[in-house]
């Protein structure tokens, strides 16, 4: 189990950052919301879990236990597995879970990717009562540092829809639709609320 990960950041991408660790090179996928914390060539911590199956090893970061622990109790739900865990905390941050959960919202929660109504049902009976007593999440990663610039928003949220598993003709709809709404030019801010409202409209367009 790697509980964590600390060392200098080499990369970030849109789902994915890779830190250096010892001199090795640790590929950590996150949301959007945790990259952000994150600038290359700064240190930074991780909290993280090693999700193993048959075909695959991957580690997952979040910015910190409470995320984690978030990460853990949505996939308690059957049919939900590590891929869309990480996409429910995408689109949805720790708090507007809870409140979503709580408030028995089906159609917030269906706003996720994968999650058609019988399942956001199962979270909402599962899970309402066990999310509340998970406190929100407190940011590690470099303080004070602003997020990454990040160039060609556009290419990397299609990059990072795709690695979710959308397909390319679908992702790059999506993107262009949430970006012909947006007014001015999208910086480097902006990244993760592009891939959010894209997740939604991918999750209304099923």
């Amino acid at each position: 189990m790697i509980d964590s990960v600390r060392g200098e950041v080499l990369h970030v991408g849109l789902d994915h950052t890779v830190i250096d660790v010892g001199g090795l090179g640790y590929r950590v996928h996150a949301t959007p919301a945790t990259l952000g914390t994150l600038r290359r060539g700064e240190q930074a911590t991780l909290t993280t879990t090693l999700v193993v199956r048959e075909d695959s090893m991957m580690l997952y970061g979040f910015d910190g236990p409470p995320s984690r622990e978030l990460f853990a109790l949505v996939q308690t739900v059957s049919g939900v597995g590590p891929r869309l865990a990480m996409a429910i905390l995408a689109v949805l941050e720790p708090d507007a879970l809870a409140a979503a959960l709580g408030a028995e919202d089906v159609k917030t929660l269906t706003r996720v990717p994968g999650i058609g109504k019988r399942t956001a049902e199962r979270m909402i009976v599962e899970l309402r009562d066990k999310v509340a007593a998970v406190s929100g999440p407190a940011r590690s990663g470099v303080p004070g540092v602003p997020p990454p610039v990040l160039s060609g928003v556009r290419e990397q949220v299609v990059d990072g829809l795709v690695g979710l598993g959308f397909p390319v003709a679908g992702a790059e709809q999506a993107t262009d639709a949430v970006l012909a709404e947006s007014t001015g030019t999208p910086g480097s801010e902006d990244v993760a609320a592009v891939l959010r409202s894209a997740l939604s409209k991918l999750g209304r367009a099923r």
